[in-house]
């Protein structure tokens, strides 16, 4: 067996160590999001992506620490086990996220389908207004696809323009709910946006910034398997071990003897 070079042992420790730390916090991340939502109605449509998180950080815990007593005990069944459950890991993320990449076009055409659904915004569920008005003046637009017109006659007060607006806005129309109780000519601006673009624009940038850490992660495994991969070899290498071969002419009496020696001393 083979001596492992100190540096390469330190690196694919070094590696593991941050992999078993990220697995760790993944899965506090998980039962923290599991007991958050316990009690919520759209826990069953959540609890699907929880057991697959369950899966990869359990899974991926397990292995950085038989990975790490691998190297640390020199055992190739270890690091062969790891290298060999990590390059599934790592295939199952790489198809995730070309499945993540691939479903973008379709977020997009569901998100505007659940949205439009609430149309009109008179008839909405307060928790659907309170979130839009929150919606609205923190991104500056007014109403779900058609701008103000979405709100009909009632148009919130949310979507008034205020000093610090960098959005576009336009003059409110006069037989508005906004008019009820103003006496003077002058028009009240409102935001000229539909907030629709918005919430689909944050929706995809979430995913997409979800896909660059997933893709992250992965090239972190790879490099996990590379190091263990180079491990195993320099492991499965025989060392070169000088042969001893007898010779007739090394035996016991065949030197000379300086003769005279002493006569110089």
């Amino acid at each position: 067996m083979g001596r492992v070079n100190v540096w390469l042992k330190r690196s694919y420790i070094i590696v593991i160590s941050v992999i078993a730390i990220l697995s760790a916090l993944l899965l506090a991340f998980t039962l923290f999001s599991h007991g958050y939502f316990h009690e919520n109605e759209e826990i069953d449509r959540m609890i699907t992506g929880l057991r697959v998180l369950y899966g990869i950080s359990i899974i991926t815990l397990l292995l950085a620490i038989t990975g790490l007593y691998g190297a640390c005990k020199e055992k190739q069944w270890a690091l062969i086990v790891f290298a060999v459950g990590m390059i599934l890991n790592s295939l199952f993320m790489i198809a995730c996220n070309i499945g993540g990449v691939a479903s973008r076009p379709q977020v997009r055409k569901d998100l505007k389908m659940q949205y439009l659904h609430m149309l009109p915004l008179a008839n909405a569920s307060e928790n659907v207004i309170d979130s839009l008005d929150k919606v609205q003046m923190e991104w500056q637009c007014c109403g779900l696809d058609q701008g103000y017109l979405d709100w009909g006659y009632n148009i919130s007060e949310s979507c008034l323009c205020t000093e610090e607006s960098t959005n576009p806005c336009v003059a409110a129309p006069r037989n508005s709910s906004l008019f009820e109780h103003v006496v003077s000519d002058e028009p009240i601006m409102i935001y000229k946006e539909p907030c629709l673009p918005y919430l689909i624009a944050y929706v995809v940038n979430a995913i997409n910034a979800t896909l660059g850490v997933l893709l992250g992660v992965i090239l972190l495994w790879v490099l996990s398997v590379v190091l263990c991969i180079a491990i195993l070899c320099r492991l499965s290498r025989k060392e070169d071990t000088p042969t001893v071969v007898y010779s007739p002419e090394a035996k016991e009496g065949n030197y000379t003897v300086l003769a005279g020696a002493t006569e110089y001393t």
